[in-house]
């Protein structure tokens, strides 16, 4: 692994060569690998290790970087060349501010350790034994797995040359599991920085389960029904959501919070927060600059309360039309690294739990008639403002009569307003740190939502 130590040794060389103005790099890279199965057998292991210095060079109110993975003198000297010949060439920026100064840690928060030397020393032959136990249970059940089990150890670090250093390491380990029948299937998916939180045989038990109880799916007529979503479910939906609540979006006008900061959009038992301190949460605990992050309210009983702000977004909100209207104008440590289009945005959502929380099964005995959903997949944004989202439902889909699961579902096609969704929440699970595949990871619960709105059934 690259250390911190070797980092700081890579970015005096690069300043001894650098004759910009102000110069900053960011580290990044690890080891990474991956086992993949599919008809019941591996049929792929991979590995790979690689680091890479980005160089972002700034001269006379331009920047831009440049970016290489080899560290010899050489290298580093035509990866500074190339910031800098790159930087030359760019319209001054007037929003463009000095690099970030050292600073404290977020208000004294002290980010949980996310490194496991467990997960980290995790071998192909551990890999292979957790995948023998999925491919067992699969073949117990008449089913087919497929599915992928990877590790990971990484570092996040940045220098720049006003002093300010941060250096991150962490490890990851996830497991998505598909199996399939001939007309159902059952997903489960899950990751964490340690792999003894991950339960290879409970989640295929799992998988397996919802793929032998959907099969021979019903088909049911569309429209608006109640439906309990599991957490990947509403995680890869309100994901949709997060990139809006940040100030550049705003100031863009391309937030569906554009005129509703301080509105309440959303049911009261709706509240969110962006916490990268949270024992459930990962990555680093600071932004694309080095600055920490802060622990943000975004919504507070539906309320929408405040938003994220990376430095430069800060300084042009406060001088808006909106610096009266959007609360709290300070950077949070939300940045992505510059230059970028985006600004800045929340990517550690933790959603407050139910003060009565309900389990899935209590979720479902309450309900008289409605859906069980899984997953969702294939989710694109229609309105933009309102927040209306089309998608599929996928690998378990259930009706629901009289409290009890009554059989499997063919698949619909839903249009749904995300706005309307989180106004309609009627019940939810304790959080949980959830995967999906359209949306980062989030602790989020599983909820029970009235008035889903379907439009088409499928054929699978």
């Amino acid at each position: 692994m690259l250390t911190r130590d070797q980092a700081a040794d890579i970015f005096s060389r690069i300043r001894k060569y650098a004759t910009a103005d102000e110069v900053e790099c960011l580290f990044y890279g690890g080891k990474s690998a991956l086992t993949r199965f599919a008809n019941n057998t591996i049929h792929q292991n991979v590995a790979e290790e690689n680091y890479g210095v980005s160089v972002r060079s700034v001269l006379q109110g331009r920047t831009a970087r440049a970016t290489t993975n080899k560290f010899d003198d050489e290298s580093l000297k035509s990866v500074v060349g190339a910031s800098e010949n790159l930087a030359k060439v760019q319209e001054p920026d007037p929003d463009l501010l000095p690099l970030a100064e050292p600073v404290g840690n977020s208000k004294g928060q002290r980010s949980p350790s996310r490194h496991f030397q467990q997960t980290a020393e995790f071998s192909p032959a551990d890999r292979a034994e957790a995948v023998g136990k999925i491919v067992l249970i699969a073949q117990k059940q008449k089913l087919t797995a497929a599915g992928i089990f990877s590790s990971a150890e990484t570092i996040e670090g940045i220098f720049n040359s006003r002093g300010l250093t941060a250096w991150h390491t962490q490890t990851s380990a996830e497991i998505s599991i598909t199996m399939l029948a001939p007309d159902s299937s059952g997903w489960q998916k899950a990751n964490s920085p340690d792999v003894s939180n991950l339960n290879a045989e409970a989640l295929a038990n799992i998988a397996a389960e919802k793929a032998v109880k959907s099969a021979e799916p019903l088909e049911i007529a569309p429209g608006k029904y109640t439906v309990i979503l599991e957490p990947a479910a509403v995680l890869d939906t309100v994901g949709f959501a997060f990139f809006d609540f940040g100030g550049l979006a705003i100031l863009d006008q391309r937030s569906f919070l554009n005129n509703r900061i301080g509105s309440k959009l959303f049911h009261d038992n709706i509240s969110v927060w962006d916490d990268a301190y949270h024992p459930l949460q990962s990555g680093s605990p600071f932004d694309g600059e080095g600055v920490p992050r802060q622990r943000v309210q975004l919504v507070e009983k539906g309320v929408v309360k405040r938003l994220v702000y990376a430095r430069a977004t800060a300084a042009k909100m406060k001088k808006s039309e909106y610096a009266s209207k959007v609360g709290i104008i300070d950077p949070t440590g939300h940045g992505f690294p510059i230059p970028n289009e985006m600004g800045e945005a929340p990517m550690n959502i933790v959603f407050e739990g139910a003060r009565e929380p309900k389990t899935l099964e209590q979720m479902i005995a309450s309900t008289e008639r409605g859906i069980l959903i899984t997953r969702l997949w294939y989710i694109r944004e229609v309105d933009p403002y309102e927040k209306i989202l089309t998608g599929m439902t996928r690998d378990g889909t259930f009706l629901i009569e009289n409290g009890k699961l009554a059989g499997g579902l063919r698949n619909f096609r839903f249009n749904q307003s995300l706005i309307d969704m989180l106004s309609n929440v009627e019940e939810m699970s304790t959080p949980v740190r959830a995967s999906g595949e359209e949306s980062f990871d989030m602790v989020v619960s599983a909820m029970k939502v009235n008035g889903f709105n379907f439009t088409e059934v499928t054929k699978f």
